[in-house]
């Protein structure tokens, strides 16, 4: 009786725990996506927020993972930003974004002076894709917090274009599903031989 008073108390107290931490606010954070024909391929537009509990410094970045058929020389970022086109990153540490290796990812860097605090719209961000379609991708950022001033990770999803030019990750090749297929049943038979003898 008084283990399982002890374990209610410890879910509830994980509970409240969870509820006050699911009422903070995270960092940037992407409220709209916009896609636009033009000249034959689609804009696609981001626009950006910092929350109310964060600031902004130089330094500080977001990263869209996995914006397939990407126009070269299509990036654009607001004033005070940068930004750089990656096969693979920028991950802040300790998070874990769904990342293909061999589809494109927009990392925005901010260079401006710092804003000390949010509710602020940061402008909009745009890239230019041969694709229209979209599928949700990852979405991570790095700011600060306006209270202590410590530095915040955070992740979220976010809309990407996506075609039929980039296998997804981790699937196989035919050639190889073959091999394995071919593979298996001798490993079976060896196995076989083995009990036997």
């Amino acid at each position: 009786m008084i283990r399982g008073s002890l374990i209610a108390r410890l879910f509830a107290a994980a509970a409240a725990v969870v509820g006050v931490s699911g009422a903070a606010n995270a960092g940037l954070l992407p409220t709209l996506v916009t896609v636009n024909a033009e000249e034959g391929n689609h804009r696609w537009g981001y626009a950006i927020v910092l929350p109310t509990d964060m600031k902004l410094q130089s330094g500080n970045y977001f990263t869209i993972y996995d914006f397939a058929g990407l126009v070269d020389g299509s990036v654009v970022a607001p004033d005070g930003w940068t930004a750089e086109v990656k096969k693979s990153g920028t991950v802040p540490g300790l998070l874990n974004p769904t990342d293909n290796p061999d589809v494109d990812n927009l990392v925005f860097t901010y260079t401006g002076p710092t804003i000390p605090s949010g509710q602020l719209g940061l402008g909009n961000f745009f890239a230019t894709s041969t694709f229209s379609d979209r599928k949700e991708t990852s979405f991570t950022a790095v700011t600060m917090r306006s209270s202590d001033g410590l530095v915040d990770s955070n992740i979220t999803t976010t809309d990407a274009p996506v075609g039929d030019d980039v296998p997804p990750p981790g699937v196989p090749e035919p050639a190889t599903l073959a091999l394995a297929a071919l593979g298996l049943p001798l490993l079976g038979l060896a196995r076989l031989r083995r009990k036997a003898a």
